[in-house]
């Protein structure tokens, strides 16, 4: 029998609302597998356990006093170490913020509070969430849950490990060019990029921007559609938001699976410019015939997407010097040089550079919506490359080929950032040497409540075979490793 803390958000919050479980057992088998695999993992680097318990003790009493309860009522979630939480350490993954400890949570960890959500710990995160590998100079290297000498990815790499290894069943994570979706498929994890706007985005000094936005990353589909209603709702600071379930929207969990043979499902293995590995265009397309057997009509077909490298890297850059550059001419002796390397490249721009990039981006974006006319969805894979060493601080080689930028290779995620769609990343089996292999779904915009429906449907199809189905790490070895 699974220990509660493998068991579904889902699950966990209905036997928590009919008093089969209370959440200070459930918070109990979290602690405890976080004590015996967390050494191993190095994904939850800052606990409060004083104030979980409180909480969990709190949850506790207004299940047996009959209170109304909230979406995620007692459950035991993991909160990024970019998002600042109320009386527990903040770093950002920089020595600047060692010691920093919030007075107040900011709008997702409050959130998360307000309907019910026991904050557990901060998950790891590289400095300021720049790098696509977890590791910071504040607390180290996060490895991954089937191999921990392999990177997790990042930046929302702690999040996607401790989800995975049953540290808890909820975390959330941020995604900007694919921080949130390249964890969540190296860790065999689902992962969720909404639409820009449905979770508020108060952390940016860019209000305007619509490229980074925070996510749920769960274990299954179902889980993530629980988190994102319970993080969708209408904040006026963020211009682009609008009302969710909490405030009279639509809700984000669907009703129940898509109908499969209804669907047309464009198919693209690098989105016609994203570097992608030999290895993973075979991985996606064995994938590809696997699900030849289901009633899907597929078209190969790419969006247009020319340019999207000097764009993506143009205004990424511009979104650097607002939140670093005072930073960098001040502590640039304490700054990691992911951050220093991006805040020089940004300087490097003229106006004409963001004038072209802006139009460019704008381009894209509506070339993008008349593309998904024809679909209600679009497969890719969602990385270019397989997990590597946890150690390697720039990107993976992509078929033997250094790549411009530490960056660049996770192209085939920006490239979805750009087009301001809402993606979805689900586990498809494993490599030859068992790690984890996800897929990228693309939906249309501010419909995800859709998008989950075709993610639940296909996450049960791949249940029934055996070479798709979500993976899992072996427990007992990443205690053993302990």
């Amino acid at each position: 029998m699974s220990d509660l803390c493998d068991l579904t958000a889902v699950e966990l919050r209905r036997m928590i609302g009919g008093k089969e479980i209370s959440p200070v057992e459930l918070l109990d088998s979290c602690l405890a597998r976080i004590a015996t695999v967390n050494p191993t993992l190095n994904a939850v680097v800052c606990m409060d356990e004083a104030a979980a318990r409180e909480a969990a003790a709190q949850a506790e009493q207004a299940v047996m006093a009959g209170e109304a309860l909230g979406l995620l009522h007692g459950l035991p979630i993991g909160i990024k170490d970019l998002n600042e939480t109320r009386g527990l350490t903040t770093t950002f993954g920089s020595r600047l913020f060692a010691d920093h400890v919030p007075a107040e949570d900011d709008s997702l960890a409050a959130r998360t509070r307000q309907v019910g959500g026991v904050i557990l710990g901060k998950t790891n995160t590289p400095e300021h969430g720049a790098g696509a590998n977890t590791f910071n100079a504040v607390y180290g290297h996060t490895g991954n849950p089937f191999d921990p000498e392999k990177s997790c990815a990042g930046s929302s790499g702690g999040s996607a490990v401790a989800v995975a290894a049953g540290m808890m069943p909820l975390a959330s994570g941020s995604d900007y060019g694919g921080s949130l979706r390249t964890p969540a498929s190296f860790c065999g994890v689902v992962g969720l990029r909404p639409t820009p706007g449905r979770v508020p985005a108060l952390r940016g000094q860019l209000a305007y921007s619509p490229m980074s936005v925070d996510g749920p990353m769960a274990r299954t589909v179902a889980d993530a559609a629980l988190y994102l209603d319970a993080l969708a709702f209408f904040d006026p600071r963020d211009p682009f938001s609008r009302p969710g379930a909490g405030d009279g929207g639509e809700t984000m969990q669907p009703a129940g699976p898509a109908d499969l043979a209804s669907l047309k499902i464009a198919l693209s293995e690098d989105l016609g410019f994203a570097p992608i590995d030999d290895r993973v265009r075979a991985l996606f397309r064995s994938r590809v015939e696997a699900l030849a057997g289901l009633p899907l009509r597929c078209e190969a077909r790419d969006p247009d997407m020319r340019d999207a490298d000097r764009a993506f890297e143009v205004i990424r850059g511009i979104g650097f010097l607002a939140a670093h550059i005072e930073k960098y001419g001040k502590h640039r002796d304490l700054l990691g040089p992911n951050v220093i390397a991006n805040v020089e490249l940004a300087q490097t721009y003229t106006a004409e550079d963001v004038a072209w990039a802006s139009a460019r981006h704008s381009e894209i974006y509506r070339g993008f919506v008349e593309f998904m006319r024809d679909f209600d969805v679009l497969v890719t894979p969602a990385v270019a490359a397989q997990p590597f060493d946890k150690r390697q601080t720039y990107g993976p080689d992509v078929n033997g080929e250094r790549q411009p930028t530490y960056i660049h290779w996770v192209g085939i995620s920006y490239g979805i950032t750009l087009s301001g769609h809402p993606a979805l990343v689900i586990p498809c089996g494993v490599d030859e040497d068992g790690l984890p292999f996800g897929l990228q779904l693309v939906g249309h915009r501010f419909d995800e409540r859709r998008l989950l429906a075709i993610g639940v449907a296909l996450e049960q199809a791949f249940a029934d075979m055996e070479a798709l189905r979500r993976p899992l790490p072996h427990i007992p070895s990443l205690m053993a490793a302990a």
